[in-house]
């Protein structure tokens, strides 16, 4: 999975997430290419650290992969959640996003709606064009404007499949900073990536619904950790605003999902999980 919006995409982003419900599919043809798949996660509250209000938390997420390398790469991703303080205050949240990612990242298209209590909090709307020496972003919501961004930023899907790029290679580090449209559309963050020891296929078996995939049955993962931190403040003076850890199929498929906020974290379970065929490249 792609957390942040994404990867969370997701990837949450915030992320990255995923729906999946199961007819048997075949891989994709180009074994470089990202699985068009449908996931969903189910979120409940992993640990309340320091002084955090948050007694109890569920919800889900939806993630919706398709596309390929030549045509570019849709993603519909929703995430709702319940915090509870324990003091009767229930926050309902409810992120809605969608995108198109160009094959070879030259171009990014993205429009969100942010809810809380059923109340619209946020929109976006924008598109990113990489350019000879720069990103050029264009919003029209919240506002008309224009932004110039580095060129080395990475969009959502080029991050996933440089973080797949580095796994097969052995690499355990990656940082650079990535754009994905989100909050007021203005936001970059800056990213380390950690990725831990190669799983085989025939090591530690998922007890999710990515058991008994056939499509997953032959493929490595490995466990990786994205921390996202804000690029406006000084890197020796930061902590994360938040981290995605996940288990990340050679595909792009991702499972185990814990999002750690800092003072709470909330774990997602892969329930459902729907690994559609990829259109081959002509």
């Amino acid at each position: 999975m792609m957390m942040r919006s994404s990867l969370l995409a997701a990837v949450m982003i915030g992320a990255m997430a995923v729906l999946l419900t199961w007819p048997v599919a075949a891989p994709a043809a180009d074994p470089g290419e990202l699985a068009a798949h449908r996931a969903i996660y189910e979120l409940k509250l992993s640990t309340a650290r320091n002084q955090s209000n948050a007694v109890s938390a569920r919800g889900r997420i939806l993630y919706d992969f398709s596309g390929n390398a030549c045509e570019g790469y849709t993603l519909e991703f929703r995430q709702v959640s319940e915090l509870d303080n324990g003091e009767g205050r229930v926050t309902l949240s409810d992120l809605r996003t969608n995108s198109w990612e160009d094959g070879a990242a030259k171009g990014y298209t993205f429009s969100s709606q942010n809810y809380v209590n059923q109340r619209l909090v946020d929109a976006v709307d924008g598109r990113a064009d990489r350019q000879a020496d720069a990103v050029a972003v264009t919003l029209s919501k919240p506002a008309d404007r224009k932004l110039t961004l580095d060129r080395g930023v990475a969009f959502p899907t080029e991050h996933v499949r440089r973080i797949i790029e580095a796994a097969r290679a052995d690499k355990t580090i990656l940082e650079f900073p990535v754009y994905d449209g989100s909050e007021t559309g203005d936001k970059v963050y800056n990213t380390l990536t950690v990725i831990g020891r190669e799983i085989g296929p025939n090591q530690r078996p998922p007890n999710d619904a990515a058991a008994g995939k056939p499509a997953l049955a032959n493929l490595k993962r490995w466990p990786v950790t994205v921390s996202y931190f804000d690029s406006s403040k000084k890197a020796t003076e930061q902590i994360p605003v938040y981290s995605i850890s996940f288990e990340l199929y050679e595909n792009g498929i991702s499972r185990a999902l814990l999002l750690d906020y800092n003072d709470f974290a909330i774990s997602g379970e892969l329930t459902s999980l729907d690994i559609k065929e990829t259109k081959a490249c002509p």
